[in-house]
Order: structure tokens, then C-alpha cells, then sequence
């Protein structure tokens, strides 16, 4: 199995979002209740507004296709550092989301290796991320690259307020 790496372009967009969708479903749908995914999904998480992003100046989009499909990508942003970060060179990871069929074959790792190779290319101090405090296994896909959790912030899902970590790794220019 091939796995290729290409950065996202506007054309991309609708595969994107509908990958985003049915992974953030996929992942979160049985830890939360069916009106807060819906109301998160449809307000937060819609197709069009996902759609838009891809687009949008500040964000790159990485994809990974394995055997012409995508099977995951990941969004890095160039966005307003956490308060604990200060004016730090940083950027954030904002997702990196892997088809369920795909998990266990190398995408999230493959796409974690190239958000970290952008970042350093554009002579970034540190990337951080934010990942919900009760996803283990993120959590410990993020440990394995050297990420060190700095902080917490609340990420509202529908009506339920939670808690996500704030994850940084410093990088070696």
C-alpha cells in the first residue's frame, strides 16, 4: 500500500469535510449525547463551513491517499497563541483526523511527521494543539512525538462545556 502526501487545495474541500464529519462522529459520537453531536455538528461542524477553511488564508491542509483515497489529513493554522504561549513563533496542529478503515496504517503518523516538517520549513519555535483530556489514545499518539501538555482550555460540544489539554512541542531549528 502507497501512501501519498500532498497539500489540499480548494477542489479538495467537500472530501475533506465529509472525512472530518464522519471521523469526529466516529470518535466522539459515543462519549456524547445524540442532541449535543447534533447540535455540535450542525452548527459547529457543518459541511459548508468546513468546506470554507479549506480556502481560507492561514490554514494549510495536508491530505493523505492511500490508494487514491483519502484517507486522513491534517489542518495546520496559523492562529492567535494560547495566553501560556506568549509571542512565541508558534503553530498550531488543528486537526489530524484518519478514516476509521485507516487507523493503524501509518496515516496519522505520516501526516504528525509532515505538519512537523512544515512547521520547522517555516522556522516555527514550537506547534502546539488542543486534543479533549478523556482521548488517550491522542493523547499518547501526541506523547510519542515529544508533545508535553502546557495548559487547558474549555471546547464546548453542543451544550456540554469540556475540557481539552493544550499540548506543545519545541522544535530544533
Amino acid at each position: 500500500m502507497s501512501l501519498i502526501i500532498r497539500q489540499a487545495h480548494s477542489a479538495d474541500s467537500e472530501t475533506i469535510a465529509a472525512l472530518s464529519r464522519q471521523a469526529f462522529y466516529d470518535t466522539f459520537a459515543t462519549f456524547n449525547t445524540k442532541e449535543n453531536m447534533d447540535k455540535f455538528m450542525n452548527e459547529s461542524f457543518s459541511t459548508e463551513r468546513l468546506m470554507a477553511e479549506v480556502g481560507e488564508n492561514g490554514n494549510t491542509f495536508i491530505m493523505a491517499l492511500l490508494e487514491n483515497e483519502l484517507a486522513g489529513y491534517a489542518k495546520i493554522t496559523e492562529s492567535k497563541n494560547p495566553l501560556e504561549l506568549g509571542d512565541a513563533n508558534a503553530i498550531e496542529i488543528a486537526r489530524i483526523y484518519a478514516a476509521k478503515n485507516a487507523i493503524g496504517k501509518g496515516v496519522g503518523k505520516t501526516l504528525m511527521e509532515e505538519c512537523l516538517r512544515v512547521a520547522i520549513s517555516r522556522n516555527k519555535q514550537l506547534v502546539w494543539l488542543g486534543v479533549w483530556e478523556h482521548n488517550e489514545r491522542a493523547i499518547s499518539f501526541y506523547k510519542k512525538f515529544g508533545f508535553e501538555k502546557f495548559g487547558e482550555h474549555d471546547f464546548i460540544l453542543g451544550n456540554d462545556v469540556q475540557k481539552d489539554w493544550l499540548m506543545k512541542k519545541e522544535l530544533c531549528l
